[in-house]
């Protein structure tokens, strides 16, 4: 297949790439510092430094949209929401145009969200089915869906990644934590009681070739492992993988002063079922987070 990565550089984009490259696909990935797409997403990867690039008898089979400024980097001014939105709404639109003008149109837009979309449901479980949230991250993830969804008027199968917590070695939520737990410097977030869904990155993305490759597949997918936990057993269980203590908590008042708005992806949880992918036959490698941490870290 020939397939066009948008955020290909990140993360989730280079693991996903090196697993394409192997399935031997011929990969195009969009990117603002096309000289950064080889060394990052491997020799072969061909650059694409704007969607202008993307002419109508250019032909890609499959789109793959992962592009994103991070959400929790900065403070929400009202000039970074923009942003926010800019790099996964307005992009998503342009994808969709340049779909739309093209004479071979792919067969499938997976596009990228996250389980955000749900907003603050305190410890119920939510599956696909669940209403969106109302914050300004579930109002982006929302937006952003609905954006990918216009792809389906042109005949193209639509998946919505609502994605959580991917854990790596190489980067995310992960490698920022393990210094300071392996500094005994661990700590539970609030009250510990928010839920934390999270999903080991092999996981994901053998999960993003099954819906690539499965033509019944198509809508909203929630891309978590099975057992979402809190964010006091999720402390607990990554200071026991590194044999560290975890005994302090950071106040929820102090994350709020610091953070402002940006405390609620931290504070306010959403425990996570991939009922969809389950109910197409999905088997996860990691199904438990001990497992993920002890192969990640040990």
């Amino acid at each position: 297949m020939r397939i066009l990565l948008t955020g290909g550089t990140g993360l989730i984009g280079r693991a996903l790439c090196k697993a394409l490259l192997a399935e031997g696909h011929h990969l195009t990935v969009l990117s603002r510092r096309p000289e950064s797409v080889a060394p990052r997403c491997g020799t072969g990867v061909e650059a694409m430094a704007g969607l202008d690039e993307w002419l109508p008898d250019r032909h890609f089979d499959a789109v793959i949209n992962l592009a994103g400024e991070p959400i929790v980097d900065a403070a929400w001014t009202g000039k970074r929401k923009q942003v926010l939105r800019d790099s996964r709404i307005a992009l998503t639109e342009k994808l969709v145009a340049r779909i739309a003008a093209a004479n071979h149109k792919p067969s499938v837009l997976l596009s990228g969200s996250a389980v955000g979309y749900y907003g603050n449901q305190g410890d119920r479980e939510l599956d696909e089915t669940a209403a969106a949230g109302e914050d300004f991250a579930a109002c982006l993830c929302r937006d952003w869906e609905a954006e990918a969804r216009m792809a389906e008027r042109y005949g193209v199968r639509v998946c919505l990644l609502r994605t959580g917590l991917v854990l790596s070695q190489q980067g995310g939520i992960l490698a920022k934590m393990v210094l300071p737990f392996k500094l005994a410097l661990g700590a539970r977030l609030g009250s510990g009681k928010q839920g934390m869904s999270w999903i080991h990155l092999d996981d994901y993305v053998a999960q993003v070739l099954r819906l690539l490759h499965t033509d019944s597949m198509r809508g909203a997918y929630n891309m978590t492992a099975p057992h979402p936990v809190s964010n006091a057993e999720f402390t607990r269980t990554l200071a026991e993988v590194l044999h560290r203590p975890a005994w302090a908590c950071i106040p929820e008042r102090l994350l709020r002063m610091t953070m402002g708005e940006r405390a609620s992806l931290l504070l306010d949880g959403q425990c996570v079922l991939p009922h969809g992918l389950l109910a197409s036959g999905a088997v996860f490698n990691f199904d438990s987070l001990a497992k993920a941490l002890k192969n990640l870290l040990n």
